[in-house]
């Protein structure tokens, strides 16, 4: 990144003259001025350090001898307040001329120490050689302070885990960075767009801008990354970039003073191409997310069977923080007069896991179809991942209905237990059971008669499982929140929207009514 020229430092300055003599005051003034300066005048150390704390002053001209107070004093009370400190002082004086003299100024903070009579060459070159570093410092000062916040800002920007916070992240980065009002625009796959802008002060509205609508036909040369536009209003400066000539276009623009200097484009591409690299993570984020759930929900009923008496409703929601596919499911078959309802989790998100329970679901129906109970069902199941997937440990709860006489038994392999809801209220159906893929004991099955008018519930620990909340807590805030009027569809929806939003394990919640 580049700095500001000579002609840029060289600009002229606002410059401070302290001196008591009126004189030397309009002569020191007069050649400042031919030289295109504008000049402040002081005639007292407190009218000067009065003066300097009005912003605007670049420099002061320094007498050493003043009435209140010497022009040493003042220039150390100058250097030693946090707000003139960076402020260049040239000592003037006609009687403290010597060698030990000037070191004093020197040692006491002055930038220059000349002595009277001035020429006026070596005045205006004295002031021009101040002005030249003093500005370059407070340059570089200023270009470090905005990379730290470039750093903070591309920090943010890459931490985004949804397009609205990466728009938000990314508005406010460029704002802080450029010290300006800044507006972003994020071109989508499905050729939709996502609005932001923010002001130095870091608000922040997700909407459509008009000033962006002017980019609406740009486009970048195959293999350009990169390009800042002036747009046709001659009042706003953009840059538009992406990562792959077959990408969206990613678009950031300013008020076009904010990136007037080399540096401050650089600052604005760099920020426009961080965003356009954290844009295409989260495009092909959403790909495979896409690709996961299209795997996922090909591996679970296509819907659900019209059965006689009975009212059924499911939800499958993937998680929203992961991209791989998971091992949660449900299945509900008809077996002529019965009904077999299952659920189950296969530990972990990976193709493997999506594999195993694919293998279980199909296995499950397999042995149901054969005739099989409910426990004989889960003991094939455990001997099968025993044998060809010792690491795929899974939980299981599976109920065979009598449609007819309602008469449910159950079968649990370490699985959230069953939440029964009729007219005495809602109770969990407790069933032992260790997961399937351990060697243990199997308990006997639980019968249950299900009464018309009672309704089951039937879900996996995505639902309601937080990290910092012992599970029980949330099982039993659950359970109270049941009314037994219900329908499975509203239950269903009622669960999700209190319960299953913003969570990183997929949910699978099955519920099922005897009319």
């Amino acid at each position: 990144m580049t700095g500001a020229g000579f002609d840029d430092q060289d600009r002229p300055a606002r410059i401070l003259v302290v001196d008591d003599n009126e004189a030397s005051r309009y002569i020191t003034g007069g050649w400042l001025r031919r030289n295109g300066h504008e000049i402040v005048e002081a005639d007292t150390g407190a009218g000067a350090l009065s003066a300097v704390r009005v912003p605007g002053i670049d420099l002061v001209i320094l007498d050493v001898n003043l009435p209140d107070m010497s022009g040493f004093e003042v220039c150390e009370a100058i250097k030693n307040d946090p707000l003139t400190a960076a402020l260049p002082v040239v000592h003037v004086s006609a009687s403290l001329i010597e060698a030990s003299d000037r070191a004093v100024g020197l040692t006491r903070g002055a930038d220059a120490y000349l002595s009277e009579p001035v020429d006026p060459g070596e005045l205006l070159a004295t002031v021009k050689a101040a002005l030249r570093y003093y500005r370059a410092r407070a340059a570089a000062e200023r270009l470090a302070a905005r990379l730290s916040r470039l750093t903070a800002a591309s920090l943010r920007i890459n931490a985004a885990r949804t397009f609205p916070a990466l728009v938000t992240a990314a508005a406010q980065g460029a704002a802080a960075v450029l010290d300006s009002a800044a507006t972003v625009l994020l071109r989508l796959r499905d050729g939709g767009e996502m609005w932001g802008s923010a002001g130095p002060s870091g608000e922040v509205t997700l909407s459509a801008t008009p000033l962006i609508e002017h980019l609406a036909d740009e486009e970048l040369l195959d293999g350009t990354t990169s390009a800042v536009r002036t747009l046709p209003d001659g009042q706003t400066c953009a840059v538009l970039a992406r990562i792959k000539p077959d990408q969206p276009i990613t678009c950031v623009a300013l008020p076009v003073q904010s990136v007037v200097a080399p540096d401050e484009r650089d600052l604005l591409v760099q920020i426009g191409l961080t965003t356009a690299v954290a844009a295409e993570g989260l495009r092909a984020f959403a790909d495979e997310h896409d690709i996961a759930l299209a795997l996922q929900r090909s591996l679970l009923p296509s819907g659900l069977p019209r059965a006689t008496g009975v009212t059924m409703a499911a939800r499958y929601v993937p998680a929203s923080t992961v991209a791989q596919v998971g091992g949660d499911f449900y299945e509900v078959t008809e077996l002529g007069d019965r009904l077999l309802v299952a659920i189950g989790d296969v530990t972990g998100h990976s193709i493997e896991a999506a594999t195993i329970m694919g293998e279980v679901r199909h296995a499950l129906r397999a042995y149901a179809i054969e005739g099989h109970p409910p426990d004989l069902i889960v003991d094939r199941l455990n001997a099968m991942l025993r044998r060809f997937h010792p690491d795929g440990l899974t939980t299981l709860c599976v109920l065979l209905l009598d449609k007819a006489t309602g008469r449910a038994t159950f079968a649990n392999a370490g699985h959230i237990p069953p939440l029964i809801i009729d007219g005495d209220g809602a109770r969990y159906l407790r069933l032992p059971g260790a997961l399937l893929g351990v060697q243990a004991p199997r308990p006997a099955p639980t019968t249950l008669d299900i009464s018309p008018g009672t309704t089951i519930v039937l879900m996996t620990d995505g639902l309601i499982e937080r990290r910092t909340v012992p599970l029980d807590v949330d099982m039993e805030h659950l359970r109270a929140s049941m009314r037994a009027d219900e329908s499975p569809e509203a239950i269903c929806e009622r669960l999700l929207s209190s319960y299953g939003r913003h969570k990183d394990d997929d949910i699978a919640l099955l519920v099922l009514h005897r009319d």
